[in-house]
């Protein structure tokens, strides 16, 4: 009997006319067309059609400009910079961490995670207020001490653009290959020491090639990151006239002032940055396609470790060498400038004050409206986000409708949508071209976050869905349970531990997110992220980096909370 012949049977059973199978089906499709589809088809039609004419005149005259072919050009230059070296770096630490007796390993591990725990605006912000060629308090104090006639670094520089975006990406690749690592089998690399080959032969020759995948899809998560990325380009680019595609539909936004014309105009560079980020998305699955993976086994590996002998302790100075200047300098440097009476003023004792901390928290209406409205959206969107990538999980992986690959491939979209691009579509979607007016609301954040994140609970609850076998809930129905009932009490039950986790997954980025926020926020609707930024662009230096440093102290916090929610669970 097919499945679907068992569902209407057990929908008569449960004599109702529509299975619950099919009222699912339908309110998936139907809430994927409101957050995902719409949205996404209202930047192509606004970019490529005028009065309801195909009109490619204004799309080919925005994108021959010079200044959106240079923002082009450097977007794709840190792109392919961020990922290089970032991916390096990542597979350097994961290889010394992972496989060598480098002392500290644990510490060194978690240490090496935390900048993927902060924006890397906050770091862009750190580095800035050092390096800046304006002024940067290193430079200047660099300047005075050897007589220097002009600032020896410049962070305001496409490689400081580069510089502080490796800092805060490498950690997807190095999480990625560390892992996979850790579950290599090592029978090969034993066998290659066997027949004489060299350690760095074997590193080259087996280690690598084997762990590809793991390489392909951090390296992967860099580039779309660094191509789509605002927060760093723009802090430290702006003032150096540096531009990259994201920063220039911000900056075509932002002088239109409402005009639609500038919105049009912004939607045509959103299609040429979609389209920069699906070739290096087709990019990445013909890397995948091109080798076989079978040879990576089980958690029962244990891989033999490398003996570093004497590189052992310069390796381990090299590390600590490297968190401080990834971790411990930028966040330093955001507390102490968070304490300064007046930004300029020498970082010495007597001009430390804690009055901006009380300020943004007590006196700023601001500041402690954009913390309750960044709780409110991180918990709601976690939440409602959950549920609704439960829901279409388990239509996808349960009840298997016709065309449920178009369902699971609307689901991740917005993934790969960079999101200030995602922003301009839930702009155009949902201000009153569709006769629903939801600009300057809190509701259009909302439905920005959910689009956004709804990748992440939909992949949790599928990997959960996928291990509960459908003879449990079969079971339960010809005892007598309705098909709502079966799903109560029996398979939301047994992947709640992927909801809790994919609920944090959406909550911990909701919480810090500037990107799509800083075009969809009103009056009363700033989030922590915009309130950072906004702080900041107003030359509200010391006040800024007080708020960010709070920033950091709830960030911290809530992932205490998580590793000790998630530490016990361990999925179905």
């Amino acid at each position: 009997m097919s499945k679907r012949k068992v569902g209407s049977d057990l929908a008569r059973i449960d004599g109702k006319r529509f299975s619950l199978d099919r009222v699912l089906t339908i309110v998936s499709a139907l809430l994927l067309v409101i957050i995902v589809v719409i949205p996404v088809s209202m930047i192509f039609a606004n970019a490529l059609f005028l009065d309801g004419k195909l009109d490619l005149a204004m799309f080919i005259r925005v994108i021959g400009r010079e200044e959106n072919i240079g923002a082009m050009w450097n977007t794709i230059q840190i792109g392919f910079w961020v990922t290089l070296l970032g991916t390096i770096m990542g597979i350097f630490y994961a290889w010394l961490l992972g496989r060598s007796d480098v002392p500290l390993k644990g510490l060194m591990r978690g240490l090496f995670t935390i900048p993927y725990m902060f924006p890397p605006f906050f770091g862009a912000m750190a580095w800035d207020l050092m390096l800046s060629g304006r002024g940067g308090y290193v430079n200047t104090w660099l300047m005075s001490t050897f007589n220097l006639s002009s600032a020896p670094f410049n962070m305001n520089s496409l490689w400081g653009i580069i510089f502080v975006e490796v800092s805060y990406y490498f950690p997807f690749v190095f999480m990625q290959v560390v892992s996979a690592l850790e579950r290599m089998d090592p029978t090969l690399e034993e066998s290659a020491r066997i027949a004489g080959a060299k350690q760095g032969y074997v590193i080259r020759k087996i280690t690598l090639p084997l762990v590809r995948p793991a390489i392909s899809a951090g390296a992967l998560l860099i580039l779309i990151c660094s191509l789509a990325h605002f927060g760093v380009p723009q802090i430290l680019g702006f003032t150096n006239n540096i531009f990259t595609l994201p920063t220039k539909i911000y900056d075509l936004i932002s002088r239109a002032a409402g005009d639609f014309q500038g919105v049009r105009e912004a939607t045509a560079l959103s299609i040429l940055l979609i389209g920069v980020v699906a070739i290096a998305l087709i990019a990445q699955k013909l890397v995948l396609r091109s080798g076989s993976y079978d040879i990576i086994k089980g958690k029962s590996m244990r891989p033999t470790l490398i003996k570093l002998r004497k590189a052992k302790y310069p390796l381990l100075i090299l590390s600590i060498i490297t968190l401080i200047f990834i971790v411990v300098v930028p966040l330093v440097m955001i507390f102490l400038v968070g304490m300064l009476k007046a930004y300029g003023l020498p970082l010495t004792p007597e001009n430390f004050t804690f009055r901006n901390y009380t300020n943004v928290l007590v006196d700023n209406k601001m500041v402690t409206d954009s913390i309750k409205n960044s709780l409110f959206l991180s918990v709601t969107a976690g939440i409602v986000t959950m549920f609704l990538g439960v829901m279409i999980a388990y239509v996808i992986n349960k009840i298997k409708p016709k065309g449920k690959e178009v369902l699971e491939v609307i689901s991740v979209l917005p993934y790969s949508i960079p999101g200030i691009v995602l922003a301009i579509g839930v702009i155009l979607a949902w201000s009153g071209a569709l006769k629903v007016n939801l600009y300057n609301t809190i509701w259009i954040i909302l439905i920005a976050y959910i689009a956004r994140y709804l990748s992440f609970s939909m992949k949790s609850a599928s990997a959960a869905l996928r291990q509960v076998h459908s003879s449990l809930e079969e079971a339960s129905r010809s005892c007598g349970a309705t098909h709502l009932e079966s799903l109560r009490d029996i398979t939301l039950p047994l992947i709640r531990p992927a909801m809790v986790s994919g609920f944090f997954l959406i909550f911990l980025p909701a919480i810090r997110e500037l990107t799509t926020s800083l075009l969809l926020y009103g009056p009363y609707t700033r989030t922590l992220g915009v309130a950072i930024y906004s702080l900041r662009e107003s030359g509200l230096i010391p006040q800024a980096s007080a708020l960010a440093s709070i920033a950091i102290f709830i960030i911290i916090i809530c992932n205490v909370v998580v590793t000790q929610v998630t530490k016990d669970r361990k999925g179905v």
